[in-house]
Parts: structure tokens; sequence; C-alpha cells
């Protein structure tokens, strides 16, 4: 049913809507009653471009009997306080007028407008009737039938190109020009702009009801994200001693064996923070963001807490590079966007609550039954959990810039938002192209396992329509964002010499990781994660891919994965890496060819990794490890519902997980000098009754390491670090304990699960297991690891991001621009 029968099927209630002019009604003309009426405002030059004026008050009757009659048509009086103002024509724009010239939808409702002529004394003229009336009549076109308007999907108009008045009034309205068109009309044609109106354009117009384009951006929300940075920044900071806050007068810290609660103080130049805080070991410090208040001068005047004055009164401290202040306060303003929106998103539902991620993360007897659908809920629960985490990388302030995207590219893009999305395809033309390729793997079985066949003969037809070659390309995958921003721009010239040339979007549908640039197969969870270049600044990095860095990726995974894969210590602990086994790059543009290395040499490229989904088994559960470290809008942690729902005691679930991620490190460590880059989203762990069973672990390419001079195949030399053992312990030192579990740690403390020194207890036991279990790694030669020294290196993370927020770390070695403050005392300790 069209929306104009379903209108003729209900004509008796009124449409109504009320304002500033007063309320306006809209009913089914009446020949009878309204000819007369009508023939007076016809009679009116301002009427003029209706170009009906000569008819006499029958000739109205049947012209309204005529509408009435006819089931493309509707014909409404419209009046304002009860009294008639307007009149309105609707019509199926596929069948009357605009048939042939307008391309109609589903949904499209035709309408003219006539509203009464003003009367001859400018005093009685009502000031914004005609808008008042357009409004009003536009939202009745636009209304859902059970609210009494017509159920139009776009409103369609084509006012004469001469009628000025009317085209502004569209205008103001919401109605887009799709065309100029010629419109033959009772025997006349005219130069018509014909003009559609959606429900979107209706509301953001000057005539509808508004929008809020940023809704996250309102104070409450940003006053909420601005405490949560601001606890960050005071207790990260604070960490890597950056400042020292000192107690607040008798209101100090606990004393040594309490929970360390205390009231702190953090003096500057002119402004006071004072704030709650407890302190754990690893110098962690857990601020209460409700607890903190900022304060100018001597009279302590109270003022808002604001991350960015906060970072701006932090300056003579940080040091930030003049020249990149700037930078990094708009990826700290990014990341403060970012909070708000992901707290509205939890106050609103859109994303789901930790009851509901541990739920799904713990199935069931019934769903461990049904094997046949696990593998589905393996995925689903496992994507929203990627998807619901709010916090980003622990230690970072300023960890979700994303500079480049746009509001619009973070609704799409954005990993939290968890959004679907379609790769786009481009052929790269073989000779400056490389793919390199994982063990067992050939090009056409890559291309068959990614692609489907209906994509590979499309693909294959469109290069063939332009006169190429097929066999002369090879596939690569870009990321939507890196095609509409930087393909058509960047790589134009390459594009137009059809060096690469744009095949269009897969059909595979994708969900961003929260490492932005990797994508997870939604629609086969089976197939590859495909990581893609994308050129947006974040946390430090263009987050691009290097053809040439990534040629060796899949041989040193295959390397990885055998070293691995051959260790039986490993394979007991379920150890595995998710291997990297394929990449491929573009070389052909220009920028590989300048003297200087440039972020534009990696701009375009893809590697494909390994899914974890194929190697769980029905009643298992995948989560992210960075799910451990999170929170939800009511502070509920998901770690604190997961030992809960397990069933077993704090220290066992704790225990558990340790010989899943902890255990296996050090033996990779100790026995392999293999170090890898195990912070949260790196690791994706492998759950059975909320208890962590085995770890899988990701990003091989371009985050392991050698520490020592083992053997390495032909083209993987650049893993190797030549470092000694004071750094060698740092992988577990700095990444493991400062970089995850001293958070882990202050999480289940707070929250009353476990205390801290139980926690790091249980930490000492699997690290001295380990030993016992292998005496033969403490004595080989030249390895003086020892994980349980008095004191390690305090290796700062935001500091490096301060010194230089475009490339914090140089990545072929980054051992050597890590910045330290002092030393740690050791939590494990002997």
């Amino acid at each position: 049913m069209t929306a104009l029968a379903a209108a003729r099927t209900a004509r008796g209630p009124a449409f109504a809507t009320t304002g500033r002019a007063g309320t306006i009604t809209l009913e089914p003309a009446d020949p009878g009653r309204d000819a007369a009426t009508l023939r007076s405002w016809l009679a009116h030059p301002a009427s003029a471009f209706w170009r009906m004026d000569h008819l006499d008050v029958a000739g109205v009757r049947a012209y309204l009997a005529g509408v009435a009659a006819d089931d493309d048509q509707d014909a409404w009086l419209g009046r304002l306080d009860g009294e008639p103002t307007f009149y309105v024509e609707t019509y199926d724009p596929a069948r009357v007028l605009l048939g042939g010239v307008h391309d109609a939808e589903p949904g499209d409702l035709g309408m003219h407008l006539l509203v009464a002529p003003p009367p001859a004394d400018p005093a009685a003229r009502r000031h914004g009737l005609t808008d008042a009336v357009m409004g009003a009549v536009v939202r009745c076109c636009l209304a859902p039938r059970r609210a009494g308007g017509l159920g139009a999907g776009r409103v369609v108009v084509e006012p004469d190109v001469a009628n000025r008045a009317a085209l502004a009034k569209n205008a103001a309205a919401g109605f887009r020009v799709l065309r100029e068109v010629d419109v033959a009309d009772g025997g006349h044609t005219k130069r018509a702009a014909l003009s559609v109106c959606a429900a979107e354009d209706f509301a953001a117009s000057p005539l509808g009801p508004g929008t809020d384009p940023a809704p996250h951006l309102r104070p409450g929300l940003a006053a909420h994200a601005h405490r949560h940075l601001a606890a960050k920044a005071l207790g990260e900071l604070a960490h890597e001693r950056l400042f020292r806050p000192e107690p607040d007068g008798e209101a100090g810290p606990g004393e040594p064996g309490t929970d360390g609660r205390g009231r702190y103080v953090l003096a500057l130049d002119g402004v006071t923070y004072r704030f709650t805080a407890r302190t754990f070991a690893l110098e962690h410090w857990v601020v209460d963001p409700s607890s903190i208040t900022r304060t100018a001068g001597p009279s302590e005047a109270e003022l808002p807490v604001d991350v960015l004055e906060l970072v701006a009164e932090l300056q003579p401290l940080l040091q930030v590079p003049d020249d990149l202040v700037a930078t990094y306060l708009e990826e700290l303003s990014a990341t403060l966007a970012a909070g708000a929106a992901k707290r509205e998103r939890e106050l609103t539902g859109a994303s789901p609550q930790v009851p509901d991620l541990a739920a799904a993360l713990v199935p069931g007897t019934a769903e461990r039954r049904d094997a046949a659908g696990d593998e589905h809920r393996r995925a689903a629960a496992f994507q929203a959990t990627e998807a619901a985490m709010t916090e980003g990388h622990p230690g970072f302030l300023a960890n979700n810039g994303r500079i480049g995207f746009s509001l619009d590219d973070y609704r799409a893009y954005a990993p939290e938002r968890g959004e679907r999305v379609r790769l786009v395809w481009l052929a790269a033309r073989r000779e400056h192209t490389h793919l390199a390729l994982g063990e067992g793997l050939t090009e056409q079985g890559l291309y068959s396992a990614e692609l489907s066949g209906a994509e590979r003969a499309a693909f294959a037809d469109r290069l063939a329509a332009r006169s190429l070659d097929p066999a002369d390309y090879l596939y690569l995958p870009v990321h939507p964002w890196q095609w509409q921003h930087r393909l058509p721009v960047t790589f134009a010239a390459d594009v137009a010499r059809d060096d690469l040339v744009p095949l269009g979007p897969g059909a595979d549908e994708y969900q961003p990781q929260q490492s932005i640039r990797t994508l997870f197969n939604r629609t086969r969870p089976d197939r590859h994660y495909v990581k893609v270049a994308l050129a947006i600044q974040n946390m430090g990095f263009l987050r691009g891919l290097s053809p040439q860095y990534m040629r060796a990726t899949p041989l040193i995974n295959d390397w990885v994965a055998g070293v691995v894969e051959g260790d039986p210590t490993l394979r007991a602990c379920g150890f595995e890496v998710l291997r990297e086994r394929a990449s491929v790059g573009y070389t052909g543009d220009v920028y590989h060819r300048t003297a200087t290395p440039n972020a534009h040499r990696k701009m375009l490229a893809a590697l494909w990794r390994s899914s974890p989904v194929p190697r769980t088994a029905p009643g298992e559960r995948l989560a992210t490890m960075a799910s451990l470290l999170h929170r939800d809008a009511r502070g509920r942690a998901l770690a604190t519902a997961l030992v809960r729902a397990s069933g077993i005691g704090a220290e066992e679930w704790l225990r558990a997980y340790l010989d899943a991620y902890l255990y296996p490190l050090v033996h990779c460590l100790l026995a392999h000098d293999l170090a890898f880059m195990p912070h949260g989203e790196n690791l994706v762990l492998v759950l059975r009754d909320g208890v962590v069973r085995r770890a899988f672990m990701k990003d091989i390419g371009e985050e392991v390491a050698v520490l020592g001079d083992r053997a390495l195949p032909a083209g993987a030399e650049r893993v190797r670090a030549d470092v000694d053992d004071e750094e060698r312990a740092r992988v577990i030192f700095t990444d493991v304990f400062d970089g995850v579990l001293r958070h882990l740690a202050g999480i289940l403390a707070v929250d009353g699960v476990l205390g801290e020194g139980r926690f790091w207890a249980v930490v000492g036991q699997v690290l001295d297991r380990h030993a016992a279990e292998h005496p033969d790694l403490a004595s080989r030669p030249g390895r003086g690891v020892d994980l349980r020294a008095p004191r390690f290196a305090h290796a700062c993370l935001n500091r490096l991001q301060l010194r230089n927020t475009l490339e914090m770390v140089d990545l072929a070695d980054q051992s050597s621009t890590l910045l330290y403050a002092g030393t740690l005392a050791n939590p494990v300790a002997r």
C-alpha cells in the first residue's frame, strides 16, 4: 500500500501539530465545503504559479472532485487554530506529473502547497506563518501513519525555477535540488527544480525540529570524560615520575599494610589539584575521578576539571616540544571525544555492560550442548567484547587520537562502534607489487580462500573491460577510508595509468578491531584477519604498513610458529601464535623513488593473519586480553565478573590466567630468546567457564624480537636485537609486570577480589614453578636473567609520546629509543 493509499483509508482524524504560530491541522479537503475558499485564494496574484485563476467556484469544485476520485492524488485543507489557512495536494510522483522525469523510489510522495494570500493590511499579517505551515506540511508527509502522518520516505516537489519564493521556502525545509526538468502541467510546460526531502534532511533544516550531530559532546558526558582522563593523567604521569603528588595534610596516604588510600595534592603554577587515590606496588596509582578538585590562586576558587588544561598546566614538567604540543593536545582532545562517545553508548545501551559480556563469555549448559551453533556464538561473543572496550591502551593517556577521521569516519570505523565495513579491492600491477606467502600457501590458494569465485570472476571481468590482462595484476585490499582519502588523491597518477585499478568493495563484511587497522571477517569468521594501512595519526604513529618491511613477515611468522609449535612446554600451555600468512605491498609510486624514506611509502600494503575461531572448541570463548582491564559505565570490572562466574577461588583463577600468559612468555624468553609485544590487544585469550585456559599471541611480524645470537632463517635478520641480560629481563618486567599485571592487580584489589600481596605472591609462584620445571634454563651460558631481582629499570611510555608525538619510537630499533625514570621495586623480589 502506498503512503497515499494508506492516507486515503484513514481520512477521519486530522494531522495536528502545535508550535509558536499556533495549532496547525490537516484534513481531507471537501469539494462542496472548500471550493469557494480555495477559489478566493487561487484568484489572488500571489497564487499566479498555480495558473488556476481562470476557474470559478464550480470549476474549483470540479477540480477538487477530480483529485478526490483519483487513486494517485489527495487534497488537504489546512487550518491554523481552526481557520482555513492553506491547501495541500499530495500525489504519487511515479504516476502523476513526474512520470518519465523522476526516478521515483518506494515511499516517494509528491506535494504542492498553497498558503492563503496575506491580508491587505500589513498589521494583520502573521509573521512566520508560511514557515510554520511549510514545516507542518512536510512533517505531516514524513510522519509515520501511526502518528497521523502520511508515512512518506521522501517528499518530492517540482517548483517553477522562476518561483524564487517557493525555492527559498523549499530550501529552508531541507529540500535538495536534484536537477532541473521540464514538467508538463495542464497544457503548460514549466522548467522545474526537481527536489526531494527525506526525514533527515527536514530534521536538520531551519524549519525542522533540529538534530544534534554530535550528541556525545554534551556537558555531562564531557565532564565525565574529562574526569576519567584527568584521573588517568594524574595516575600514569605520577607513575612515570613526571611529578610527585604529596599527602594532603592530615588526610594523607594510609599507613604501610593498609589499602593505601589517601588524599593527595599537586600544586602547580597558580593551580592546585586535590584528589583521593590508592597506591599499589610498582608505584601504581588508582585515582578516584569523582574526587578531583582544581582550584586557582590563594582564594582557591574552584575551576572545572579539564584534562586539556591539566596538560597545558603540566607543560613545564612534561616538556612536549613546542612544535608538537598542538598535535599532542589534538590527540588528547580526540581521546576525550571518544571517551564521551563511549560513555553515551554505554548509558543508552548501545554497547553491552559487563554482566552481558560475562554472560556471553561463560556459556550455559544448553549452549555448550549446541555444538552446531557454537562457532557463531564464539565469534559473536568475541567481537562483542572487542567492541565494548572503552579504555584503549591502559598506560597511554592520548590513546584514541585518530587524527584524520571525521565524525562520520569515527562512526563508521572506530572499533568501539562495532560497525561492519567492506574492504575495497585494488588490482595492483604485478611488476610494482610484492606478494609474500607463508609456508604451504600459494597465490591461488590465498585468493581462492579470501575471495569468492564470484568476486574473482567479477574482478577479472572489470580488468578485461578496461583492456587489461588480469594476469598482470595482484589483488590488494584497502581500508574504505584509505580508498576515499588517499587513493584518488595521493596516488592519482598510479590510478590514472592503471598501475592501480579500483575494483570495488568485496562481499565479506569485516569488523574493526582495537588496533583499528586490523579487521575481523564477520561473514566468514574462519577466514583470515586482514590488516591494512590506514594513514591516520594515532598514539604516536601514522598507522601505515611498509611493503618493504612486510616482505619478510610470512617468513618470520613461519619461523616463530615453528619454534613455538616445536616446544613441548609451550604446547602443554596451549600457547600458539596467530600466524601472518601473507603480505602484499605496492611500491610503484613516486614516493618510493625519493631520496629520503617517508610515510607515504607505508600507505598501500596489507597482510592476512590467521583467525583464532577455527582453533577453538565448543564451549570455549575468545576474548581480547584487554578485556581483563575493562570497566563499564557503572564501574563494574569484567575480570571481577569472570572470577565470580568461574566458581573457583580468585587465586586459582589468577594462576590459570598466568599459566596461559606469563608462563609461556617467560619460557619463550629463557628457552628461545623470543620476545613479543604482549600487551592487552595482542593476546587473544581462550576461556572455558570464565577461566583463561590458553592464549594466542598475535602481531608477530612487526613486534617480535630475538634477543640473542641464535640462528635465524635468511631474510629474518631484522628481528634480532643484541641486548644484555638486564634488558632481556625487561621484556617481562616492563611489558608484563608494569604494562599489564599492575593494572589487573589494582582492579582485583579495589574490587575486594584479591589483595595485591596475594596477587604478586601467585605471580612469584608461577615464576618459581617455571624455574623448578626447567632448571637447565637457569644455567645456560651467558643467560643471567633474574626475574625476581630486587629492582628493574622503569621504562616510561607516555614520556615517549610526549617527546615525539609523531613517531615515538623507531620500529627498526625500539630498544635504543626507550626512556627510563630510575628503577622500580620488583613486587616479586625474593
